[in-house]
Parts: structure tokens; sequence; C-alpha cells
């Protein structure tokens, strides 16, 4: 049995999933019902519904880099437990790409850093044959819809291992790069050690530049296409020149004197945020602006795909703690969900920049521990998935589910609880949106967990 250390560090890139876990609790009454709320009572017919299975690119890489019989083996794994959709991360977090391109800047990834027998390891890619392609044409075979999982607001990536990414590659692009409010002033997330490198999402030749790479993507056989980390990087992104203008002409020209200041103190974290008892005079207009900025760049990236390939559902990955998810300022709601009525930090226009009406599927992290299956609140699976749902309003599908493996971090559940979670998950998901999703293939590989969600699934749609 594959120790818990080691699934916990299969997916390096999960560390944001802890601090949000930790802000959850400050809040976690924020977001839970009035007695007398009622949600929807969505259908519970659960047997067409979708289920995704999430197949990151860097944690897979050691099996799927150089071997497409591996492919194969484990997309008949996913198929035979009962999954019906697979999403392929062919755009990791170092902003490099698994498809094929000819976009200026874009570059083909060379190799992954992941976990190998207990050692973080750098695994290269020497096969010359199309990573997406093989992905799409094993699926056909077995009548699984295949989508693209692309991380967006990314460029880059540094760690022992070595740096990648457009952001090292091009020091021309350093203006493309988040500026940070850091406690020591405002800097160049370039210049501020290693780590996942963010692009400022207002940069509007940042955005062009994602629109091109997204059309050339639309130009493969695909079901769908899913945005992940399309937002900024956290409550100290971005405080750049180019953002600040934008803001100030937002607010009608207004100069703001005062940078950041008057906007959130100096180097706040998320934390510090939160524990404001007043927030500074821009505080709520920020929030609201960056919003708009994160909205209007899905507005753009839909319309690029689209134009490739009208047939392509267009959709995200968001993570379901929405009390506390404008940290990364993104309002994944409908534009027809109140969100003011509920939260101190909203402005009555914060609403307009919900973004659920772009999508034709959505995909939302019920990432809660093993031990919180079955709940009405946040930070349990089934509370994530009837709260997203209520919010998102009419996207044509939205299905939740767990990070599988990054769940039980302080080691709480013993690995029969855990086992069996994977199989509540998957009702207690489904009853309450339109699909099910679970992150990541990687995790039932490594525990040969495939079983626990095969029967899940089973129950789910009334085979046993």
């Amino acid at each position: 049995m594959t120790s818990k250390k080691t699934l916990f560090h299969a997916i390096t890139t999960s560390f944001l999933l802890f601090s949000w876990l930790f802000l959850s609790f400050a809040c976690s009454g924020e977001d839970n019902p009035d007695p007398g709320y009622e949600f929807p009572d969505p259908p519970k017919e659960n047997v067409e519904k979708p289920r995704y299975i999430w197949i990151d690119a860097a944690a897979n890489f050691p099996d799927f880099a150089n071997d497409k019989s591996k492919i194969a083996r484990d997309l008949k794994l996913a198929k035979d437990a009962g999954f019906t959709d697979i999403v392929v991360d062919i755009r990791p977090t170092n902003g490099d790409i698994l498809y094929q391109s000819s976009v200026p800047g874009s570059a083909k990834v060379q190799w992954l850093g992941a976990w190998v027998n207990g050692v973080y390891s750098k695994v290269e890619r020497t096969a010359t044959w199309d990573y997406l392609q093989a992905f799409i044409d094993e699926g056909r075979k077995l009548d699984l819809k295949v989508h693209a999982g692309f991380n967006t607001m990314v460029g880059g990536h540094s760690s022992g291992l070595g740096s990648q990414g457009l952001l090292y590659r091009d020091a021309s692009k350093k203006s493309w790069a988040t500026s940070e409010n850091l406690s020591y002033g405002i800097t160049n997330t370039m210049d501020a050690g290693g780590g996942t490198k963010f692009f400022n999402p207002a940069n509007e030749q940042v955005q062009t530049y994602l629109c091109d790479l997204l059309k050339d993507l639309a130009k493969y056989d695909l079901d769908g296409i899913i945005l992940d980390r399309g937002r900024f990087d956290g409550m100290q992104s971005d405080f750049s020149e180019e953002t600040r203008k934008q803001f100030e002409s937002y607010l009608g020209n207004v100069k703001i004197n005062n940078f950041p200041g008057d906007i959130v103190p100096v180097g706040a974290t998320m934390q510090q945020v939160m524990a404001l008892t007043t927030y500074p005079t821009y505080f709520t207009k920020w929030l609201e602006f960056r919003a708009k900025v994160i909205h209007d760049f899905m507005e753009k990236a839909r319309a690029a795909v689209k134009s490739v390939n009208p047939n392509i559902q267009f959709g995200v990955y968001v993570g379901g703690w929405y009390s506390t998810y404008y940290e990364v300022g993104v309002n994944w709601a409908s534009n027809r969900y109140n969100t003011s009525l509920y939260y101190k930090w909203a402005t009555a226009k914060y609403k307009d920049y919900g973004y659920a009406e772009l999508m034709d599927q959505m995909l939302i992290g019920a990432y809660a521990s093993p031990l919180q299956v079955y709940g009405i609140s946040e930070w349990t699976m089934q509370g994530f998935s009837r709260l997203a749902k209520d919010k998102i309003k009419d996207t044509p599908i939205v299905s939740s589910g767990p990070d599988v493996g990054n769940w039980d971090t302080d080691n709480k559940a013993t690995q029969e609880q855990e086992n069996q979670a994977i199989v509540n998950s998957v009702k207690a998901c489904m009853d309450e949106c339109d699909g099910y999703f679970l992150f990541d293939m990687i995790h039932l590989k490594m525990a040969n967990q495939w079983q626990y969600a095969k029967q899940g699934i089973e129950i789910a749609i009334g085979k046993k």
C-alpha cells in the first residue's frame, strides 16, 4: 500500500488547496444557509450524468510521457471503473504545452518534475508523437469523451530540478509576469524566488497570447476545453503599474495616491485581509474590478475557442470555496446570484461579473476531508456541490468531486475511511450536481483505488 505521505506529494501544485483549507475555518459559517433557505432540487437520475477524471500532466508523466501503451492501459481502467470523460492536462504549471501550436513564444514540454519511487525527479520526454492526440485516439476507441485541461495564467515554474517556461526563456516578457504586494514592497514575481510563476491577467498581451494558444488547441477533435488557474495568483496579485492604471480608469480616472494602502495594507496576506474589521477605501471596488478582469478574459477565451470550433464545450475548473474565492479575483457564480446579499466584501455590482453564463460546463473542486463527505456547508463534499449548483444557476453541466489523496494532510482518516469516502463521494456529489469529477488519476493508480471509484459510480447510477 502506498503511504499517505507519498500520495500527498504526488501532485506538487496543490499547495494552494491547503492555504484555502486553513482560511475556510475563519469564515466557514459565512456560507451556511439560513434555517429557512431551500436549495433547488436537481434531478436525481444519475445514470446519464457525466463522470470526469482529471489526468495531471506532471504526476502522471512517468507513465505517459513516452509510452502510449500505458495511456491505453489506464484509460481502459478509467472506462471500466465507470468514468465517461477524461480531462487531459496539456498545459502544466510551467506554461509549456503538450500539443501542437505555432504561437510565437510557445514551446513543447521537455521535462516535468514528478515523484518517482518516493523521490522528486526530472522526467524527460523523448518521444515525438503528439501527446494530446494519443489520448484522443485511445479515448475514441473506448467511447470516452476527451477534454483538454489548460493551466491558464501561468508562464513558468522553477524548482531544484531547474526552471522552465516562457517567463524564464524570454526576459523581454518580464512585464507579463504578475507584480506582488509583498511586505518589502511591490515586486515582480520573477524577482521573488521559485515556484509557479503567474502572468498578470490584466495584461492585454498576455490575454492575446493565451487566446492564440486556445485557438490552436481548439483545432483538435476535442469534446471540451477546461481552463484551470484562470485567475490571479492570490490576494497579493496583481499590483503592477499596468493594473493600477486600469483600476484607476475603472474608478473614473481617480488617482490613488496611497497605492496599495488604499486598496489593501502593504504586504497583506489573505489571512490578514480576512481579519480586517474595516476595509481600506477602495478594497471592495478592487475585488469588483478583479472579477471584471477575469470575466472579460473568459469572454475572450470562449470567443477564441468557438471561432475555431463552435461545438467544443468551453468550461473551467474552480474550487468550491466561493466564500473565500475572491482571493484570486474570480466570481464563478451566475450574474443572477447577488453576492452582496450574503458577503460583506462584495459590492452590489460584483454580481455583474459572475461568469457562469459563459460556460458550457464547470468542474467544482469539492475538496473536503474524507471525513466530511456529507453536509450542507462549505468544506463538505455534498455542501460544496449543493451550494455551487445554487450559485451557478443555468450552466448546462456542473460536476463536482474530491481531490483524492490530497484530502487528509493530518492523517486523521484511516485508509479504510479514505476508501469508503471515494465510494460515498460519487452519489453525494452527483445527487446535487449534473455529474461527478475526481482529481486525480494518479491517486487511484498509486493506491490501486479504482475499485472504490467503480463501486461508488455503480451505487450512484443504480447498478448496486
